[in-house]
């Protein structure tokens, strides 16, 4: 086996509208054509690609993952994009990645998903 990369991150969540619009409107994600699973959903587009996909009424086992602590995204513009989350709210907190050119932030979407963007330069 040889793994190519990442292809998503499910999340069963809360409230669909709310996630949707978040992933949408805060990180400027594409909702797009997503297959019809019989069960409520969302995908979210990056470059052409579903990375997010949302799910909404599906029974789960457990809201435990785990050790998983976050998924991240590489981005850009630091500035208009830490402007962004002060004017909707949302609390985040800022690294510098040391001896490198990579700033972090990092916050939380709505069902509590910690998120990470970088931005290099």
């Amino acid at each position: 086996m040889a793994l190519r990369g990442l292809d998503h991150v499910n999340i069963n969540c809360a409230d669909l509208e709310r996630s949707r619009a978040f992933y949408v409107e805060t990180l400027g994600m594409t909702d797009g054509q997503r297959p019809a699973f019989g069960v409520p959903g969302a995908w979210l587009y990056l470059g052409g690609r579903p990375v997010v996909h949302l799910v909404a009424g599906m029974a789960s086992d457990s809201q435990d993952t785990g050790r998983f602590d976050h998924f991240a995204f590489e981005a850009e513009d630091f500035e208009a994009t830490r402007s962004r989350l002060e004017a909707k709210g949302i609390a985040f907190h800022e690294l510098v990645v040391p001896a490198s050119d990579i700033r972090q932030i990092f916050f939380r979407d709505p069902d509590g998903v910690k998120i990470e963007l970088n931005f290099r330069g």
